[in-house]
């Protein structure tokens, strides 16, 4: 047997290497703490187009156990068919070079020009989005709050770990396992990101509301997989 194989073995056995967990798939640990798949790996169960009764036509595959974007086309965003209030989301997710994306919550179909709060996903130097401030690059609550300066991210091209974590009025960014913002829904801290925002317009943003979790669409290569939520009560 090869020596590395055989290290490795003995490794396992004395507890000192962690088993990898398939992707795509719920521990016992988190079947019995309530956790549900968002994605199977295979199929677009759970998920439609963004006011659209089905799929998107175009702008997303699977592949290699991935939900990822077609770049550069004309695709739109994707939600859940189901709506969630309280509640803990856990995904990986990898970005191209000067990408964009974003996955979003509290999404409404009653406010198509800005559906929900953004957890931003972006190439922070690349991206001419990036560039414009901390409130629109990754882990922000895009163009209102900005993440910690230290914030653990991994460059374009490898997979970053993300978090959501929404209970009550508090709402929580995690990346690569570091909570990086917290913000209190109808604190002044947020009426005044909000009103420097582009959304300061926009009847009912930033209030929470039971709503849709959304992968936007932004014409850059994206993937995600592990895609989970725990529903808290």
């Amino acid at each position: 047997m090869n020596p590395l194989r055989l290290t490795t073995l003995f490794a396992f056995a004395l507890g000192t290497v962690p088993a990898h967990a398939a992707e795509n798939t719920l521990t016992e640990a988190e079947k019995s703490a309530g956790w549900q798949l968002l994605f199977d790996g295979s199929t677009f169960n759970g998920w439609r187009g963004y006011l659209m009764q089905g799929p998107p036509a175009a702008g997303w595959e699977i592949k290699e156990g991935t939900l990822r974007t077609v770049a550069k086309v004309k695709g739109s965003a994707i939600i859940t068919e189901k709506k969630f209030n309280d509640f803990e989301l856990s995904w990986e997710w990898r970005i191209s070079v000067a990408g964009n994306n974003g996955v979003k919550y509290f999404v409404t179909e009653d406010r198509p020009k800005s559906p929900g709060h953004e957890y931003q996903m972006i190439d922070d130097a690349r991206h001419p989005d990036g560039k414009k401030g901390a409130n629109r690059q990754t882990a922000a609550f895009y163009d209102v709050l900005p993440p910690a300066a230290d914030k653990p991210l991994r460059p374009p091209g490898e997979w970053n770990t993300a978090r959501i974590v929404v209970h009550g009025q508090r709402v929580e960014h995690w990346l690569n396992g570091k909570n990086v913002l917290a913000y209190e829904l109808g604190s002044a801290a947020v009426k005044a990101g909000l009103a420097g925002s582009k959304f300061s317009q926009d009847a009912g943003f930033g209030d929470k509301i039971a709503g849709h979790i959304m992968l936007t669409y932004h014409s850059d290569a994206c993937a995600f997989r592990n895609l989970k939520v725990h529903e808290l009560r």
